[in-house]
């Protein structure tokens, strides 16, 4: 499929949460993922890094390294001499992702069920709270970031928050196809559901059954992707 290019928000909108404290490239890098994984950027756009340099405001160095960083991470492919795109949606590299996290996620879980903490109960189910009232008003964007910082909580808890970062880093594919499933067919409510299982499981000291929960949470989207593939056939790669 051939490439297409879009506008990108202007720079007063892009940039008004920028600290100019800190170093620009990580603040582009986050932005643009951001933008990749929410689908705002979607498979196959065209990325200027000239556009970029005008709209974020910036000489071409930070925009260099941000790109850099983005391909690291598998979300734009860098053609030399012809431009960059934003990488097509990989099923293997997604599944490759899915067995990471599942792998660790399971032994996070089991850790945590193995000797239940109740403030960690309280504030997971409080998470679960916002992102019902969340999927109720079809905000998939904050229901979003509030299931992201419900398995934050659980890896900080098991004492291993830098796995939380390795996951991220590796999870582009599998995120873009879990956006996708979200809107479809009750997918919000169900991981609610999950979340709830995972907890209530937790709570209980059942490290088995935390494990199970996990499991199948992780399994969902991933086992969807065939049906993905042909409703957004042009996001996917061959």
């Amino acid at each position: 499929m051939a490439a297409y290019r879009i506008d990108i928000v202007d720079a007063s909108t892009t940039w008004q949460s920028r600290d100019r404290s800190q170093q620009a490239a990580p603040q582009v890098f986050d932005q643009l993922r951001d933008m990749i994984l929410s689908l705002t950027l979607a498979p196959g756009t065209a990325l200027s890094r000239s556009a970029l340099q005008r709209q974020f405001g910036l000489s071409s160095t930070p925009i260099r390294d941000a790109l850099m960083r983005l391909e690291e991470a598998g979300l734009v492919e860098v053609f030399p001499q012809s431009g960059t795109i934003v990488s097509m949606i990989d099923v293997a590299l997604a599944r490759q992702a899915q067995f990471l996290r599942r792998s660790i996620e399971q032994e996070v879980v089991r850790i945590l069920a193995a000797a239940p903490d109740a403030g960690l109960i309280d504030r997971l189910n409080g998470i679960i709270a916002d992102q019902a009232s969340r999927a109720r008003a079809d905000d998939l964007e904050h229901f979003n970031k509030a299931d992201l910082a419900f398995h934050k909580i659980l890896y900080d808890a098991a004492g291993v928050p830098d796995l939380w970062a390795l996951v991220r880093k590796r999870s582009g594919h599998i995120d873009r196809i879990r956006r996708l499933h979200i809107p479809i067919g009750g997918k919000a409510a169900q991981i609610v559901r999950d979340h709830s299982a995972i907890v209530n499981a937790i709570s209980k000291a059942e490290p088995e059954l935390a494990q199970s929960e996990v499991r199948d949470h992780l399994s969902r989207s991933l086992a969807f992707s065939d049906e993905l593939r042909v409703r957004f056939p042009s996001y996917f790669k061959e």
